[in-house]
């Protein structure tokens, strides 16, 4: 399996535990942001609501460039959304936070699997693509509740810039690792939105 797929599923690991990670610290934010539980609630509907409403918006953005620059793309948002939940003053600015984080996540994984499947021979794409998805396994088995932990000892936002960091890294090892495949000819926009959904 080439290292692509390693760096492909380190932005699998980051996405899949920021999504996730907040459940357990939403009593932390509450108080630090001058909010209930249940209104710091909003910050994992507004994840859910980023996710349904970002992928197909940021397949059609991507449709004009490579799928490695979207790739690149996609993580830069990811490290950003999170900077600015772990920066946020208010309530509000971490929800955006999210928001903005959450537009990478069902574009990454719809681009991303279909890289995936052409790094490698034909009878190895489900192998390939099953690799990738491994960041999000493991994201919930250990990265979730590592993140709960440092939220918990160093403090929320630590959690958020921690999360930050391994987006830079997943970015950095896609810049890397990840060549700059073309797309075959016919493929239209409806498939790449399939993959993404």
């Amino acid at each position: 399996m080439p290292l692509a797929l390693l760096a492909l599923a380190v932005g699998a690991f980051g996405i899949g535990t920021t999504e996730f990670v907040i459940m357990g610290l939403l009593p932390q934010v509450g108080t630090d942001l001058g909010v209930s539980v249940p209104t710091a609630g909003y910050l994992v509907t507004g994840y859910a609501l980023g996710v349904v409403i970002g992928a197909p918006i940021m397949t059609v953005l991507g449709t004009k460039i490579s799928r490695k620059n979207m790739l690149m793309l996609l993580m830069g948002l990811f490290i950003l959304g999170n900077i600015i939940s772990a920066v946020a003053p208010v309530f509000f600015v971490m929800l955006i936070g999210r928001v903005v984080a959450s537009l990478a996540h069902g574009a990454f994984f719809g681009i991303g699997s279909v890289v995936a499947a052409e790094l490698v021979a034909p009878q190895r794409k489900a192998a390939a693509i099953s690799l990738m998805f491994t960041g999000l396994t493991v994201a919930n088995v250990v990265g979730v509740p590592m993140g709960t932990f440092v939220g918990h000892t160093a403090g929320w936002r630590m959690t958020f810039l921690v999360v930050a960091a391994l987006g830079a890294v997943g970015l950095a090892g896609v810049a890397k690792l990840v060549p700059d495949l073309p797309k075959p000819p016919g493929v239209q926009l409806r498939h790449e939105i399939a993959a993404s959904t």
